[in-house]
């Protein structure tokens, strides 16, 4: 980086001299100061040194996909916007590159006409976003990190940063995400950042309402309205009166409460069960699920105009295996908490534990985390280390089932082997018969091993105990990073 020059540093990565030439001539007089690379190699040697602002990136590079390495340049502090553009692209890349929190996804013919605007755009997003915001967010880190959302993956600060920007705002919200990833938790922090944050969170847990008095709870009752009603009651709804209204589960509401919930959520005024004038509530609504509400909507089990009503902004929650690097963090946090609340002297991890914990799939998130190391503390009594015995049985069943389905069929791979050296019209030398062997054993192992790890690039050269471009050489000998062809379009 030329350290003449003065205004924000961006970083160009493209295999093709020419288009970076073209791209670096496109930039000039917009007092940036410009550097480029032609590997994602290099490109993450000059990330990791320099104070770029900025990285722009083509999809597919020499070395290997782009995609995967997203997480790779933004694993500082201070993270930069990645901006990754292609001609063609493959879908599976580009919901990975998405997901990873990526500024922008370019799918354009020509990306070099309009990559200059998507990178002012870019910048100007970047730069206003800083000093006291950055503070704010700072702080409201920590207040999430005291509350019990922990973590410094991108994936879920992408979720933090989305979330501070929503409790500004008055607009329904829609949070969706497995069981045990921390929706409570999220919409309980919509609230306390947001300027209702003096009076009422109601959370109303939609699976536990009985089906006969889901209208008396949410909208209340006069006295006498019916039996048993020895007493006006006001519902949930008119609890959150200036506050905030979490339906948690909303995908269990029956279908004749969603037909009155939308005009609640429309005009803000409901009908108590047995009262003949309407009352008004000037609650924020956030919903939470785990089902696909779509799926419902076109299987007539969910109202498609309530949804519309609900998302005005969706929060996507990730699930824990797409936030592994959150893994440990959040296991001392539990273990702190735990200690605390029941007075005991704190345990230490082995190196073995935490590689199981970071080895297992946590089907059921977070919770099941806590649960699990929760668990472990009680088990291992007086001793001062926690060991994978302390484990439940379950979680180090599924990741020696996982190991051993990596190592599995030898056998298999000998017969293939031999098959393919039977075809020939000669016998094979040795040497030929050995080399044919390892290459079927090594396409089996790749194949496997981007199932195993939906190919995360960064994961698979951990399992494999390979660099990034031995990696890349192997999947490129067997043929097994493939490009698709999407229609031209803008993400």
């Amino acid at each position: 980086m030329d350290g003449t020059k003065e205004g924000p540093a961006v970083l160009f990565i493209d295999s093709d001299e020419q288009f970076l030439a073209s791209l670096t001539e496109s930039v000039v007089g917009m007092n940036i100061v410009p550097d480029s690379a032609r590997t994602l190699k290099v490109g993450l040697d000059m990330a990791a040194s320099g104070n770029y602002e900025i990285i722009l990136m083509r999809d597919q590079l020499s070395d290997g996909p782009a995609s995967y390495a997203v997480a790779d340049f933004q694993a500082g502090p201070d993270a930069p916007e990645v901006i990754l553009y292609t001609t063609l692209g493959d879908p599976t890349q580009a919901e990975h590159a998405l997901k990873s929190g990526v500024w922008d996804f370019i799918i354009d013919p020509s990306p070099i006409d309009i990559l200059p605007d998507i990178l002012q755009r870019a910048l100007r997003y970047r730069l206003n976003k800083r000093d006291d915001l950055r503070e704010k967010q700072q702080s409201v880190r920590r207040q999430l990190n005291h509350f019990g959302i922990v973590g410094r993956s991108k994936t879920l600060q992408n979720c933090i940063d989305l979330s501070i920007r929503i409790a500004q705002s008055d607009a329904n919200v829609l949070l969706f995400g497995e069981s045990g990833t921390g929706k409570e938790l999220f919409a309980s922090a919509i609230h306390n950042f947001s300027p209702r944050s003096k009076n009422n969170l109601t959370i109303v847990d939609c699976a536990a309402l009985p089906p006969s008095l889901v209208e008396s709870i949410l909208f209340g009752h006069t006295r006498g309205s019916f039996t048993g009603a020895d007493k006006a009651q006001a519902g949930l709804i008119q609890q959150s009166d200036r506050g905030t209204l979490f339906l948690d589960e909303i995908g269990e509401m029956p279908l004749a409460i969603q037909k009155k919930l939308l005009r609640v959520i429309q005009e803000r005024t409901y009908l108590p069960v047995g009262a003949s004038v309407e009352r008004k509530s000037d609650f924020r609504l956030v919903a939470a699920t785990n089902r696909d509400l779509e799926a419902m909507v076109e299987e007539g089990r969910f109202r498609e105009d309530l949804l519309f009503r609900l998302k005005t902004f969706y929060l996507e929650l990730p699930s824990l295996r797409e936030r592994q690097a959150d893994i440990t963090e959040l296991a001392y946090y539990c273990r702190d908490k735990f200690c605390r609340a029941h007075k005991l002297k704190k345990k230490t991890f082995s190196s073995e534990y935490l590689l199981i914990l970071t080895q297992y799939e946590w089907p059921g998130n977070v919770r099941e985390l806590f649960q699990a190391v929760e668990r472990s503390i009680a088990d291992a009594q007086e001793s001062t280390t926690l060991y994978p015995k302390h484990l439940p049985p379950g979680v180090r069943i599924e990741v020696t089932r996982k190991k051993l389905k990596r190592n599995r069929r030898p056998d298999a791979t000998l017969q293939e082997a031999a098959r393919l050296s039977a075809e020939e019209d000669e016998l094979p030398t040795l040497r030929e018969a050995r080399d044919k062997m390892i290459e079927v054993q090594e396409r089996s192992y790749l194949e496997r091993l981007l199932a195993i790890t939906g190919g995360d690039i960064k994961e698979a050269c951990r399992i494999a105990g390979l660099s990034r471009s031995r990696l890349y050489d192997l999947l490129k000998k067997y043929n097994l990073i493939k490009n698709k062809t999407t229609p031209s379009t803008h993400t």
